[in-house]
C-alpha cells in the first residue's frame, strides 16, 4: 500500500496527532480536529477522548440517544460546559461549518433535536470544551515535534473506535508513524 507524502499544513480540516512524547495528561496520545487557523490563533477539539456526561432528559430523549449513533467527548479544557456538535450532516451550510469532507461542525439545540429525530443513522460527536491557541503558538508546538500532522477524514473522526484513533491514525501515515503506533501507552510493559 504507497502512503500519501507527509502533510505538512496548519489549516481547518487538519487533525493533529500527538507524538508520544507529549505527555500533558489530557493530551497524552490525543487527536485533535483543527477547527479553525490564522495568524490570530487556532482552535480545535480532541476526538479521541471520551466523556460520561449525564444530559437532561427534558432536551434529549433517552430513547433518541440509545437509537442514534451518538458519542460525547472531551473536546479540550477550554470551556469546558461548552458543548459542539459535530456530524457529518451537509444540509444546513448556513447553521454549519465544513471542516473537511463529510465532516461539520455546529448547530443549535433545536438543529440537535431535529438531527435525532430524523437522521438516526448519522454520526454526532458532542464534544465539550475546546483547544486553542495565541498567534504563532501552535506553529510552535508542531516546529517543536509535539504534533504530527493528517488530513482529516470522515473515517477517523466518526468510524474508528475512539480508543484507535490514535494508532489508525499514525499507521495511516505510514513509515516511521506507523511503528511509533505500535508503542505501549505504559513503556514498563515493553
Amino acid at each position: 500500500m504507497e502512503h500519501p507524502p507527509p502533510y505538512a499544513h496548519l489549516e481547518r480540516g487538519t487533525l493533529l496527532i500527538a507524538s508520544p512524547d507529549l505527555e500533558h495528561h489530557l493530551y497524552f496520545r490525543s487527536v485533535i480536529l483543527l477547527c479553525d487557523h490564522s495568524s490570530g490563533g487556532s482552535f480545535g477539539v480532541l476526538i479521541n477522548k471520551p466523556i460520561e456526561i449525564e444530559l437532561p432528559e427534558e432536551i434529549f430523549k433517552p430513547e433518541d440517544l440509545q437509537a442514534a449513533d451518538i458519542e460525547m467527548r472531551t473536546g479540550g479544557p477550554m470551556q469546558p460546559n461548552q458543548m459542539m456538535l459535530m456530524h457529518s450532516y451537509d444540509q444546513a451550510p448556513n447553521q454549519t461549518l465544513k471542516i473537511g469532507e463529510g465532516i461539520h461542525l455546529g448547530g443549535d439545540l433545536h438543529f440537535l433535536q431535529e438531527l435525532l429525530a430524523e437522521k438516526k443513522d448519522l454520526p454526532i460527536r458532542l464534544c465539550f470544551g475546546y483547544s486553542g491557541w495565541g498567534p504563532g503558538q501552535l506553529e510552535r508546538e508542531f516546529l517543536s515535534g509535539n504534533w504530527f500532522l493528517h488530513r482529516a477524514s470522515k473515517h477517523l473522526v466518526f468510524e474508528v473506535s475512539v480508543e484507535k484513533i490514535w494508532q489508525e491514525a499514525l499507521r495511516e501515515l505510514g513509515g516511521k508513524y506507523a511503528t511509533l503506533s505500535m508503542i505501549p501507552e505504559d513503556l514498563s510493559l515493553n
